[in-house]
C-alpha cells in the first residue's frame, strides 16, 4: 500500500481511498515526538513551501556574505587611520617646533594638504585624492630614535613623500614607512583587511564604477579623468607662469591704491610717533595691514600722552601685546585699545628690566669667553622679555656655581642661542650655537670647544651667502623688471641662492611682478606669485 502512487486531484496530491498508509507531509524531515505519540496535527504542507524556504536560507547567506563584505571594506576607519598616525603626529606636530619657524611653518603646510588627502579619502564619491607630494621635519622620538642618519644640525630629519594611494591603510603605511616608524600597531587591521583575499573567500575589492552620465547628472568630478589628470607631470616653471601671470597682475592692479595707501601711512605714522620702524609679525594681507595702521593712527590721537614712551622704539603687530627679548614693542591685533593704553603705561618697567636684561647678557658672555649672546626674532618669534629674562637669570646661576674654564676673549666672535627645555647642544648650519638653558656646564664646554671651529665657518659662509644673495636679487630684478623680490622666512639663504641662480637661466619676462621664493606654486591675494625655490626645469 505504501508503494502505491497518491491520486491527483485539481493538483492536489491526496492518498488512495482503499487505505495504507498516508505519506508524511514532512517532505524535510521526520515528523516529532508529539505527532508521532498522537499529539497534536502536523501543520499541513503550503504550496510552494519547499521554494519559499530555498529563498529565505539564500537571503540569509547573501546578509551573511554581504555583512562579511561590510566589516572587510570597513575594518580600518578614519577613526582608526587617525589612531594609526598618531607616532607621526608626535614626530611632526608644529607645537613641537616653536622655537624653528621655517620648520614649523613647513609642517603646516604639510599637515594641511595630508588632512585634505584624507578626507578625499573618506569621501570618494565627490573628488578623487590627486598624488601630493609633502616635506615634513621629523623630530627625533622614541619610535624613530634608530633614524637619525638624515639629521641635520638643527636636529630634525627632512623626509619627503608621495601620495598615491587610494586607501586609508595604504596612505597610512606609507607615511609611517616613509618616517622611518614602526607599523606593528596596525599590522592588525592590515591582516583584517586582506584576510578575505587571502583565506580564499569571496572578495568584494571590486569599485563601483559609475556611468559618465551619473557625474553630468550629480556635478560629481569623475575619479578617472582626475587620476589622468594627476599623473601629469609636475608643470614647469614657465608653463606655471604663463598660466597664472593674468591672474597676478589682476590682482596686483587690483592692489596697487593700497600699497600706496600703505606706504603713506607708515611713513607718517613713523614721522609722528619717532619710531625706528613698523612691522608685521605674520604676512597679513594689505588691507589687513592698512586697518591696522588706521588703528593705531585713532589710538595715537586718542592717547598722546603717554606716546613718549615709544620714541626710538620698533613696533610690531602680533598675536600678542608687550615687549620681546630684543626691546621692541609689541602691538596685539586682537586687543583693543586699552590694552595698548596698558602696554604704554608700563613701558618705563619695561626699559628697566630690558637694561637688567642687557646686563646679565654681558656677564654671561664673560664666563663663557666673549661668545655673544643673541636673540634670533626668526627662531623665536614668540619670546617675550620676561620669560627670556628669566631663562638668562637660571643659566647664569648654573655657570656661576660651576665656572666652564674658558680663557679670556678665545670665543670672541661665536654666537650663542639660548632656548628652554633640555634637549642636547646643537649647531645651527647659519653659525650659531644652540644651548638648552639647563645644559650641563662641562658638557657645554666639550660642545663648545669641539664646535668652535666648524662655527666659525659656518658663520663665515653665511655672510658670504647672504652678501651674494643681495647681489643676486639686484640682478634678477633688473633683469626681469621686477617690482620687488624677497623670500619667506622658511627658505634659507643657500636656497635663495641657487634659486636666484636657476632664475637668470629661465627665458622669462616678468614686468612690473612681485616674486616670492617659498616652497610650494601660489598666486596671494594681493597678486605676489609664489615659486618652489627648487622648481623642476
Amino acid at each position: 500500500a505504501r508503494g502505491r502512487a497518491p491520486v491527483r486531484e485539481g493538483g492536489r496530491a491526496r492518498p488512495r481511498r482503499g487505505g495504507g498508509a498516508r505519506p508524511r507531509p514532512w517532505p524535510w524531515g521526520r515528523r516529532s515526538a508529539a505527532s508521532e505519540g498522537g499529539g497534536a496535527r502536523p501543520r499541513p504542507m503550503i504550496r510552494g513551501e519547499p521554494l519559499l524556504r530555498r529563498l529565505r536560507a539564500l537571503s540569509r547567506l547573501c546578509i551573511e556574505i554581504g555583512n562579511q563584505h561590510v566589516r572587510c571594506v570597513r575594518t580600518f576607519s578614519v577613526t582608526d587611520a587617525i589612531n594609526a598616525l598618531r607616532p607621526f603626529y608626535l614626530a611632526v606636530h608644529p607645537d613641537f617646533f616653536g622655537q624653528h619657524p621655517r620648520e614649523r611653518e613647513m609642517n603646516e603646510n604639510s599637515l594641511k594638504k595630508l588632512n585634505n588627502h584624507l578626507q578625499c579619502l573618506q569621501h570618494p564619491g565627490h573628488r578623487a585624492p590627486q598624488p601630493t607630494k609633502l616635506t615634513f621635519y621629523v623630530r627625533e622620538t622614541v619610535g624613530n630614535a634608530g633614524a637619525a642618519q638624515g639629521m641635520n644640525t638643527s636636529g630634525f630629519r627632512a623626509v619627503s613623500f608621495t601620495l598615491q594611494t587610494q586607501d586609508l591603510l595604504g596612505t597610512v603605511v606609507n607615511i609611517l614607512k616613509s618616517c622611518c616608524l614602526s607599523i606593528d600597531h596596525i599590522q592588525g587591521s592590515k591582516a583584517a583587511v586582506d584576510s578575505p583575499h587571502q583565506n580564499g573567500s569571496i572578495p568584494f575589492s571590486r569599485p563601483i564604477k559609475w556611468d559618465k552620465t551619473y557625474y553630468t547628472f550629480t556635478g560629481y568630478r569623475d575619479p578617472e579623468e582626475e587620476l589622468d589628470s594627476s599623473r601629469q607631470l609636475e608643470p614647469t616653471l614657465g608653463l606655471w607662469l604663463n598660466k597664472n601671470v593674468s591672474l597676478a597682475l589682476k590682482r596686483l592692479n587690483v592692489s596697487l591704491p593700497l600699497r600706496e595707501d600703505l606706504i603713506n601711512l607708515k611713513t607718517e605714522l613713523c614721522e609722528q610717533l619717532e619710531v625706528t620702524d613698523i612691522r608685521w609679525r605674520k604676512s597679513w594681507g594689505i588691507a589687513h595691514r592698512c586697518s591696522q595702521l588706521h588703528s593705531l593712527s585713532r589710538f595715537a590721537l586718542q592717547n598722546s600722552a603717554i606716546l613718549h614712551n615709544i620714541k626710538g622704539c620698533t613696533l610690531i603687530f602680533a598675536e600678542h601685546s608687550g615687549m620681546n627679548a630684543a626691546g621692541q614693542i609689541m602691538l596685539g591685533t586682537v586687543d583693543v585699545h586699552q590694552h595698548w593704553t596698558k602696554l604704554l603705561e608700563r613701558l618705563p618697567t619695561y626699559h628697566d628690566l630690558h637694561s637688567h636684561l642687557c646686563m646679565l647678557e654681558e656677564r654671561i658672555s664673560f664666563l663663557l669667553g666673549d661668545v655673544e649672546l643673541i636673540y634670533n626674532e626668526d627662531l623665536q618669534p614668540s619670546m617675550m622679555l620676561e620669560d627670556y629674562y628669566r631663562m638668562l637669570k637660571t643659566f647664569h646661576q648654573i655657570l656661576v656655581v660651576s665656572r666652564p674654564l674658558f680663557h679670556p676673549r678665545s670665543l670672541k666672535g661665536l654666537q650663542m642661542i639660548l632656548e628652554k627645555g633640555s634637549s642636547a647642544p646643537t649647531l645651527l648650519k647659519t653659525g650659531q650655537l644652540r644651548v638648552p638653558i639647563t645644559c650641563d656646564p662641562s658638557a657645554l664646554q666639550w660642545f663648545i670647544l669641539s664646535h668652535a671651529q666648524t662655527a666659525r665657518t659656518y658663520l663665515q659662509k653665511e655672510e658670504e651667502l647672504k652678501i651674494q644673495q643681495e647681489k643676486l636679487i639686484k640682478v634678477c630684478i633688473e633683469q626681469f623688471f621686477l617690482k620687488r623680490l624677497y623670500k619667506e622666512q622658511s627658505v634659507s639663504s643657500e636656497q635663495m641662492v641657487e634659486s636666484c641662480k636657476r632664475l637668470l637661466e629661465e627665458p622669462t619676462e616678468l614686468p612690473r611682478m612681485q616674486l616670492c621664493i617659498s616652497h610650494f606654486y601660489s598666486v596671494l591675494q594681493d597678486g605676489d606669485l609664489c615659486i618652489p625655490w627648487d622648481w623642476k626645469q
